[in-house]
């Protein structure tokens, strides 16, 4: 049983606001309370999370259904929408097959990143980046796949993606787009030097390591999902895996990747 709903919104979008507040006006008249997770530090739990605006939207609520381990559904209020259930115009409908029960979990796999220079843990939806950020440099990164070496890559940096980020940074980079079921994950240099630009599909049990070549000054930015967790000196490494931890996304409807592939693919590229 729904009791409580969390609500994460893009609220630089006037569509996304008026969504979420007609959301919690029809989730109030049958008895289910709802939060603002970003400006309400409730502290209760959550029975499920909503998002209101794109992709970007919805890997931040994403961090939230971690926390909480609660199921996920994605109101698609951006452009391309590969990850996001349901256009604005259907919200209503999406809302009382919700809370009716009426809907299926899909899975998604998370990578797990540590960064061993500062004891951090981080848990990515879609990718880790190593980039040389804002720098004009480029940057030299050594790859291990189970400590044997992948490859020396000269580039302006080096994507881990899950099979969900197959579609997003990795793709633009380069990489291959993978079916989101499969466990595996996506190893893709960005615009690497000469012939070096070899994307690598690995196990989802693998350890990868990346590591900043010594042998030159440099610095880099690590990424988790798109945000900025802490910059890189040469000698420094990172560390990504798979994780038991997972992302439940809420279908309403079979999920046709393929279909949504060449559709929003076909929309991006016009």
């Amino acid at each position: 049983m729904i009791r409580t709903v969390g609500l994460v919104l893009n609220r630089r979008s006037e569509e996304a606001v008026r969504c979420a507040e007609r959301s919690a006006a029809i989730l109030r008249e049958r008895g289910i309370g709802t939060y603002d997770l970003r400006s309400n530090d409730h502290g209760s739990a959550v029975d499920l999370i909503l998002s209101f605006g794109g992709d970007g939207t919805l890997l931040s609520a994403a961090r939230y259904a971690m926390d909480y381990d609660v199921p996920l559904l994605g109101i698609n209020l951006g452009t391309v929408g590969f990850l996001t259930e349901s256009e604005p115009g259907k919200m209503e409908e999406a809302l009382e097959k919700v809370i009716a029960g009426e809907y299926e979990i899909e899975i998604r796999s998370l990578l797990k990143v540590i960064n061993p220079n500062t004891n951090e843990v981080f848990y990515a939806f879609n990718d880790a980046v190593i980039s040389r950020g804002g720098y004009a440099r480029l940057i030299q990164v050594e790859t291990r796949v189970n400590g044997q070496e992948y490859g020396f890559f000269t580039a302006d940096g080096i994507i881990v993606a899950t099979p969900t980020g197959s579609t997003g940074y990795s793709l633009s980079a380069g990489g291959p787009i993978v079916e989101p079921s499969m466990n595996c994950m996506i190893i893709t240099p960005i615009c690497a030097h000469s012939m070096q630009h070899c994307p690598c599909v690995v196990s989802g049990t693998s350890r990868i390591l990346l590591r900043l070549d010594t042998r030159r000054e440099q610095t880099a930015e690590l990424q988790i999902d798109g945000k900025n967790r802490g910059m890189l000196n040469a000698g420094n490494e990172i560390m990504v895996s798979g994780t038991q931890k997972q992302i439940r996304l809420i279908r309403l409807r079979p999920y046709d990747f393929f279909g949504l592939i060449h559709r929003k693919l076909s929309e991006w590229g016009s």
